[in-house]
């Protein structure tokens, strides 16, 4: 709890703080969907009661060996890569579930220092909704050294890489490194430039390979662009949880999308009448 005086910020009085723990807090901690904390008052607030529909936490003053045994939960949305491995850098060695959305992963997020295990990390949610261009050196690096995970959900859009992101892929460069996962659902947009036009997987290829996924469904449609030179595959797990579903074609797999809220549209050839028949469905 803070207030400001002149852009300066100060903690409360302890009597006041005493109050608000005891007898405010109670009474309204449902409602309550963001704190703003400073160091002193900070546990002994979070410590009041419980919190069911806070989603915000603004933390200052703080000093992060003050903290990071004391946060076993976060939720952050950053502006690149390099931030999230500084987070995950032996500063928040509690944590047992961390949420992430990121800006941009690229090129200059190459480079992984530390190779330490996250023992702790049960449940890992990682969303980046712009193109990535580091997955094999820097996403699945980072992935390896959490080998206690129980719960995953991936969500990126891979560019310039040499082959599919498939069912074996997934098990070689992130499965077989979590031996306690149960969960792992994701939605992974791929573009890749193709040379070969005659050794092409199939939409039946590339199912085929998560024939073994049988706790989930998994959808994957793959598309080539004869114009442009490049493919675009989209694999992601049933039901669909984004938002969004973009650059859909006549390729399109169906189903039913409860959440989307906006698509787009894109293909070489002409969408046809029985395509938007599917899609109003």
């Amino acid at each position: 709890m803070k207030h400001f005086l002149d852009d300066s910020i100060y903690p409360l009085p302890d009597p006041m703080v005493d109050q608000f723990c005891l007898q405010i807090l109670p009474e309204i901690h449902h409602k309550i969907k963001w704190l703003n904390l400073e160091l002193l008052s900070m546990e002994r607030i979070l410590l009041a009661t419980n919190y069911p529909n806070l989603y915000g936490l603004g933390l200052y003053d703080l000093q992060i060996e003050k903290v990071k045994y004391f946060v076993t939960e976060l939720y952050v949305c950053l502006h690149s890569f390099s931030d999230c491995l500084y987070l995950l850098d032996d500063r928040f060695n509690q944590l047992h579930t961390l949420y992430v959305n990121i800006s941009l992963i690229c090129s200059s997020d190459l480079t992984i220092n530390n190779k330490e295990k996250l023992f702790n990390l049960k449940y890992f949610s990682l969303y980046c909704n712009k193109e990535t261009y580091v997955y094999d050196e820097s996403i699945t690096q980072l992935l390896h050294r959490m080998s206690n995970l129980e719960k995953f959900d991936l969500c990126l859009i891979v560019c310039e890489r040499n082959t599919l992101v498939d069912g074996n892929d997934l098990k070689i460069n992130i499965i077989n490194h979590m031996p306690r996962l149960n969960e792992f659902t994701f939605n992974i947009r791929l573009f890749i430039l193709y040379q070969n036009q005659i050794d092409q997987p199939s939409n039946e290829d590339m199912q085929h390979t998560f024939k073994d996924y049988t706790d989930n469904e998994i959808i994957s449609c793959i598309d080539y662009f004869e114009e442009s030179k490049y493919s675009q595959c989209h694999i992601y797990s049933y039901s669909y949880k984004l938002k969004y579903y973009d650059n859909i074609t006549n390729n399109f797999p169906g189903g039913l999308f409860k959440n989307i809220r906006e698509i787009s549209l894109f293909d070489e050839h002409s969408l046809e009448y029985e395509f938007f028949l599917q899609i109003a469905q």
